[in-house]
């Protein structure tokens, strides 16, 4: 610290430099929990796993302002965009702050710094022949206080399929078909319902993707082989590779984002999906003006990026493409971490239904922040979907953090506060290393080796729930120490070697495990940490149980955890959407049975005219005696009928 100023987090020569990203939140959501451990909560936990274990890494977030529904929310709003992004920024801001995500970095893309970068990555992309002007048929809305192109969802109408009246310009939300705007009947703007859209012709630029698919399948190739890509990424990544680029729209009409730095295209910015990822460089510029040392240094600087599922293509396809096309070097992803949904009860989360917890009113309950951030790691939806449900949320406290972490801390820390002791701990005594306690001991500590190394190697892979899960095991491996030692008044009476030597190694184990835990629930370890008198250890490649001295002075045991009471499973059902739930599920349960059915007709009708079908070959049998005709026949019909 120089001047009341943090040192900047720079990349090591010679280390291992870890860059860290999490998608960026729109602004102008309030994120809900499977958002945040989509995202932000699982990109932390790495970033304090990886600064846990001495790695320069720098942690870099922001709220992603450009774009049509910013723009659009502010029309409604009846205020400015920058007036609306200060507001959600702030919100956003809050939110993270209280489940302690600890960014080195959290910006916004709207900077100076933004609009030099994406512009001159842009320019590159013309010059080197990568982009490509055409003429397109958008939605128009033509009201006085609008008059703007609209981006597709901000189309209403009747689904041209189903008849639903209010699909959407993009989707229709009753028979799940994707549509395009302009084949809606009866359309109408959203903001004005009033308002009929007309289709216009305008100009916008492409990025021409197809032209570097041979670049970004080289690329993708080697970053897959070398570093960590969840599979679903992989799979998403590939198909859109094996169906084949093509080339995408990369400007909007719109006057909130990136001025396109192309003549004739003063009323234009840059599309939010080609221009969001640029805004982890960008927000790393605003964080320090050596921005280049982490972005430009492939050979110094890996790069971990984190995220829902659909977001993969921008990152793993638009965003590397756009980097290839510039012919700079560029720090490029080498570990894609990306996460199914998060469900909540068996249904959705909704904002505007008031179904589920959203960032902003998780603190309601009274449930500290590390309660939240260890169940949803419990639950990170790694390789499919998972649930997030109150009896799991309330077990998972009582069993797992009081019976389990809690209980093992404190009742260690709570003895050698006693008087036996009086907040000292005692040095290890010398023991014959041919006795059955020296023996114990010396499995002990391999245990926890094995249980660190294991806890590592998923680490390394990115695996935070394997990780979570082992360093229960950690706590459990200290709490079975304490059983089979009967630590109490009698052991220190009766046993005092004995005492001692268990008093010891498990003071240095609560250590251990306070490092262990530190990414997971960071106040948890800071609160192990004062109670030990002790600074957070760095965690080791080999435990020897030595980093607590003898006769070093505790301080005072506390609980680390609160039981909570089962009672609190309906109350908190009932006041995140518990009624509105239920009409979600059977809405859902519904529109299921309306497809299942749709599919029965089909086929249904598809059995019939096979069966016509073969009536017709029938007939063709009996009136035609050549053999030839009749195969002649039969072909034909089988032709019709494939």
């Amino acid at each position: 610290m120089e001047n009341g100023k943090k040192e900047e987090t720079l990349p090591i020569p010679g280390k291992k430099n870890v860059l860290i990203t999490s998608a960026l939140p729109y602004v102008n959501n309030v994120p809900h929990l499977g958002n945040i451990i989509g995202s932000v909560l699982s990109a932390d936990v790495f970033s304090r796993y990886c600064k846990a274990r001495g790695h320069p890494t720098l942690f870099v977030c922001g709220t992603d302002e450009y774009g049509t529904a910013t723009e659009t929310k502010a029309i409604e709003e009846q205020i400015t965009p920058q007036e609306l992004c200060d507001k959600y920024n702030k919100l956003h801001k809050e939110i993270y702050d209280w489940f302690e995500i600890g960014f080195d970095h959290f910006g916004r893309t709207p900077t100076t710094e933004q609009t030099e970068i994406a512009q001159d990555i842009f320019l590159k992309l013309d010059k080197n022949g990568f982009l490509d002007e055409q003429t397109t048929t958008q939605p128009y809305c033509e009201h006085p206080d609008h008059e703007n192109f609209l981006a597709d969802r901000y189309v209403e109408g009747e689904c041209p399929i189903c008849g639903y009246n209010d699909a959407r310009g993009d989707q229709c939300d009753k028979c799940g078909n994707l549509l395009d705007p302009l084949e809606l009947k009866n359309p109408r703007c959203k903001l004005h319902q009033t308002t009929t859209p007309v289709p216009r012709k305008t100009k916008h630029i492409f990025l021409l993707l197809d032209k570097l698919q041979e670049k970004e399948q080289a690329w993708c190739k080697e970053a897959q082989a070398k570093g960590r890509w969840s599979e679903n990424s992989v799979n998403i990544t590939n198909d859109w590779l094996k169906k084949g680029l093509q080339p995408r729209g990369i400007t909007r009409d719109l006057k909130w984002g990136t001025a396109v730095p192309l003549k004739g295209y003063e009323n234009k910015v840059l599309y939010v999906w080609f221009d969001a990822c640029i805004g982890y460089v960008s927000i790393t510029a605003t964080y320090t003006k050596h921005w280049e040392k982490w972005w430009r240094n492939p050979e110094e600087v890996t790069l971990y990026q984190f995220m829902g599922k659909d977001n993969v293509p921008f990152h793993s396809v638009v965003f590397p493409c756009s980097q290839l096309g510039t012919g700079d070097k560029w720090t490029m992803l080498n570990t894609l971490s990306t996460t199914e949904y998060l469900n909540y009860e068996g249904g959705k989360f909704s904002k505007s239904r008031g179904i589920g917890v959203f960032g902003s009113s998780a603190k309601e309950t009274g449930i500290p922040p590390d309660v939240w951030r260890y169940f949803l790691l419990l639950q990170r939806p790694e390789t499919s979907d998972t649930e997030f449900q109150w009896d799991g949320f309330i077990r998972a406290n009582n069993n797992e953090l009081v019976a389990n972490f809690g209980n093992f801390v404190n009742r260690i820390l709570k003895y050698v506060n006693s008087a036996n002791y009086d907040s000292v701990v005692p040095a290890a005594p010398k023991l014959d290393a041919h006795s059955d306690l020296a023996k114990a001991f010396k499995q002990h500590i391999k245990d926890a080796n094995d249980i660190l190394k294991r806890y590592r190697e998923e680490m390394n892979a990115v695996h935070l729930k394997a990780g979570i899960a082992i360093a229960r095991e950690l706590s459990s491996l200290g709490n079975k120490l304490l059983q089979d030692n009967r630590l109490d008044n009698a052991l220190f009476n009766n046993e005092r070697e004995r005492c001692d030597a268990v008093v010891n190694l498990a003071v240095n184990h609560v250590h251990l495990l306070a490092s262990v835990i530190a990414p997971y629930i960071p106040a948890t370890a800071r609160a192990i940490l004062e109670q030990s008198q002790a600074e957070l250890l760095i965690i080791p490649d080999e435990w020897e149980a030595s980093s607590i001295p003898a006769n070093h002075k505790i301080g005072k045991a506390a609980h680390l955890f609160q039981n909570i009471k089962p009672t609190k499973e309906a109350e908190w059902r009932e006041l995140f959407g518990g009624k509105e739930l239920l009409k979600q599920k059977e809405a859902d349960a519904q529109k299921r049975a309306a497809k299942k059915a749709e599919k029965d007709r089909k086929k249904v009708e598809k059995e019939k005219k096979r069966k016509e079908g073969n009536e017709g070959v029938e007939g063709v049998l009996k009136a035609d005696d050549g053999v030839k005709s009749v195969t002649e026949g039969v072909g034909d019909v089988s032709l019709q009928t494939s």
